[in-house]
């Protein structure tokens, strides 16, 4: 039997520890749960919620599936407003702390400790807090995919695991002439994703303090890079160019269609891939090139948090930690395609059932690429302001790349835009 069947078949014997809630309490009540999905996180939600409702009677999570988009710009609005949802799948971890249930009262906080670990230091606001607030529910890690079958096609050799930014453009390049693909790569557009490279190239966002700058000489020069790429065919320049503002764009579609070689992006992809491409072609993951500063992607993710203005905080903290229960959990990496943040879960090992041979290889090779993240990312993904310091990375550098602003006079203004960013969140 494996490892997921056992565990899931425990679910129901472990899932009442963390709170009691009772029946009585439980009448007729309805919470909403904002999601959004790379792939299939709100059904297998939705799978699991229907096992919740049917163990309380009277209760009912109902799903709100939005674009990821919405979740970013929409949901901070009506947090602010007071009239977001009770419960939501969030990405800025720190960046919407304020408006976070404390699910301490409501569940078994040892577990939650002995479970999830680090990750929960992500969603509290600052060193002196120790509140329970958010289940880390896809741990993600940035890094690229290639079309192997190009590669094949045109008969060039895959760049080592050591391989610079500057040999995986190369290689690129001739893959893409040689097969006449369309694009040689392509990065989201996005701020999380552009901070891996970075911090590859050395750049150390933080002073020795914890005080961040952003822009020093190494951030720079990947940033030149970058707009260079963007302007000579090497990177798909609409991806970036094409958008306004901080708006996220990727570039799944591309790669998904056969026109892109190499896409840096990350591990929550996996379970599009293995959907859309099927057979299509050989898809693989190579994780992030190297630089002085390592070989790192981004360390990220999803989290499920319950917000303090809901009706019902006991009822939102028990939907929550069903989902955090062990059993319940690796039903959620597996059926999902993620690498799993509970740390029983990601011991215990994930059987992905019905993944294909390249998602099964692709979701290890992403777990392989943890121990490479360097620190500077994971205090980056922790740090609080980070969604202001992604939001001026990526307006200033699209700014760059469209020819608005010259790359000193983006990297510039970047430089003053945190400075206010600081002092307003000060």
């Amino acid at each position: 039997m494996s490892q997921l069947k056992k565990t899931v078949g425990t679910a129901f014997a472990v899932a009442g520890l963390g709170l009691t809630l009772s029946a009585g309490s439980a009448m007729a009540q309805e919470i909403t749960y904002m999601c959004s999905s790379d792939g299939n996180e709100c059904e297998t939600a939705r799978e699991i919620f229907d096992r919740f409702e049917k163990e309380n009677p009277g209760v009912t999570v109902k799903i709100d599936e939005v674009p990821y988009k919405a979740i970013l710009e929409s949901l901070p609005v009506q947090l602010s407003a007071g009239t977001g949802p009770d419960m939501a799948k969030v990405t800025d971890l720190g960046g919407l702390s304020e408006f976070y249930l404390d699910l301490t009262p409501y569940v078994d906080k040892k577990y939650w400790e002995d479970s999830f670990g680090g990750t929960l230091d992500w969603y509290r606001k600052g060193p002196d807090d120790d509140g329970i607030y958010g289940l880390h529910s896809q741990l993600t890690i940035t890094g690229a995919f290639i079309n192997k079958t190009l590669f094949d096609q045109a008969g060039v050799d895959v760049p080592s695991p050591e391989a610079s930014w500057d040999d995986w453009a190369k290689a690129s390049l001739e893959v893409a002439k040689k097969t006449e693909t369309k694009f040689p790569m392509a990065m989201d557009r996005s701020g999380h994703r552009i901070a891996g490279p970075a911090i590859s190239y050395g750049a150390k966002l933080f002073g020795p303090d914890g005080v961040p700058f952003l822009v020093d000489d190494a951030f720079t020069a990947y940033v030149q890079k970058f707009v260079d790429w963007n302007n000579d065919g090497t990177m798909a320049r609409d991806v970036w160019a094409g958008s306004g503002g901080s708006s996220y764009q990727d570039a799944s579609k591309e790669f998904i269609n056969g026109q892109l070689v190499y896409y840096y992006s990350g591990s929550w992809q996996v379970a599009k891939m293995d959907d859309q491409i099927g057979d299509g072609f050989d898809w693989v993951v190579v994780g992030s090139p190297c630089g002085d500063g390592g070989c790192s992607g981004m360390p990220g993710g999803a989290g499920i948090v319950g917000f303090s203005q809901t009706e019902h905080p006991e009822l939102v903290a028990k939907a929550i930690d069903y989902l955090a229960q062990e059993g319940n959990y690796a039903e959620m990496t597996a059926k999902t395609r993620n690498i799993p943040a509970h740390l029983g879960v990601a011991a215990a090992g994930v059987d992905y059932e019905g993944a294909s041979a390249p998602a099964a290889a692709a979701l290890n090779a992403w777990g392989a690429q943890v121990g490479k993240v360097s620190p500077i990312a994971f205090a980056y993904q922790g740090y609080k302001n980070n969604r202001a310091m992604f939001n001026i990375t990526v307006q200033r550098v699209t700014q760059a790349i469209v020819g608005e602003l010259s790359v000193d006079d983006a990297m510039t203004r970047a430089k003053d835009d945190l400075a206010k960013a600081l002092a307003e969140s000060n």
